[in-house]
């Protein structure tokens, strides 16, 4: 009898464990609940942008491959906006917040920018230390991609097209 019920433990045990890892594997990570205040004092809860593609960059003042892929940034924003596109660009904590500022408008940023000076939402998103870093979500909150490094922005318009269809 006990030999019989080991013989059926096990095997029902392993097609639990094997069940139990397709269903972690198959889950995307979500995106942190964390709200952002941009320079201009207005707070953008990620809840409130479920139904939007997000595209969270985190960036700094000093960052070579920031500046460089910024006006990408830009155009890609425009053209995609209205089809329910959405940036935030976050600033690192140590970037002086004058300097964020200055650069923002100097560059008249079309999407909202904050500062984030106290590493809340750096620690929200897994401790981000390298910039660039971009986080991609889909429109329910589900993460795309994690890109650390310049965009390619061929890989992430032809991304755009697809999820905004």
């Amino acid at each position: 009898m006990m030999t019989n019920l080991k013989k059926l433990l096990i095997p029902a045990t392993l097609i639990f464990l094997l069940v139990a890892l397709v269903v972690s594997l198959s889950q995307k990570p979500t995106s942190p609940d964390v709200t952002f205040t941009t320079l201009q004092g207005e707070k953008i809860s990620m809840a409130s942008l479920k139904g939007k593609v997000v595209l969270v960059n985190f960036w700094a003042t000093d960052c070579p491959g920031c500046i460089k892929e910024m006006p990408d940034l830009i155009n890609t924003y425009n053209q995609y906006k209205a089809k329910g596109f959405e940036v935030i660009a976050v600033a690192m904590p140590y970037d002086p917040p004058a300097q964020v500022l200055n650069y923002s408008e100097q560059k008249s940023l079309p999407f909202p920018v904050m500062h984030d000076g106290l590493s809340e939402i750096v620690q929200a998103f897994g401790g981000v230390n390298l910039t660039p870093t971009t986080y991609l979500y889909d429109k329910q909150g589900h993460r795309l991609q994690r890109i650390i490094g310049e965009l390619d922005f061929v890989k992430l318009r032809q991304l755009l097209d697809a999820e905004l269809r």
